[in-house]
């Protein structure tokens, strides 16, 4: 089995975004995949696009803090609840995404810098 990042180079995912006939799933991956391994300046769009779609349609939810590089952390119940899904499930499919493509998403809550 091919690993995801090795599925994808970035002429590829940028052809993606540009494609007005693509499906949402495959535009989804490929949104994903330049988050996960594009250059630093595309990812660092995409993470601002999340936060402001965040707070847009999720305005309950807000970060409890910051990892050592700046990107927001969650409190894990507040995430699960605002998805519709259990806390359980929520945790379940952050585990998953952590071994599928090797990245931290889960933090101790003592990991988190708070903004004063």
């Amino acid at each position: 089995m091919t690993a995801f990042k090795d599925e994808w180079d970035l002429g590829m995912a940028l052809q993606i975004l540009h494609s007005e006939t693509v499906d949402s799933k495959l535009w989804a991956d490929a949104v994903k995949w330049l988050f996960l391994f594009g250059p630093p300046a595309i990812r660092e769009m995409i993470s601002q696009a999340s936060s402001m779609a965040t707070d847009k349609f999720f305005p309950e939810l807000f970060p409890i803090g910051y990892t050592d590089e700046g990107e927001p952390l969650y409190d894990i119940k507040k995430l699960a609840q605002s998805l519709g899904m259990s806390e359980e499930e929520a945790l379940a499919k952050m585990a998953e995404l952590e071994a599928e493509h090797n990245i931290q998403s889960l933090y101790d809550a003592s990991a988190a810098h708070t903004i004063q």
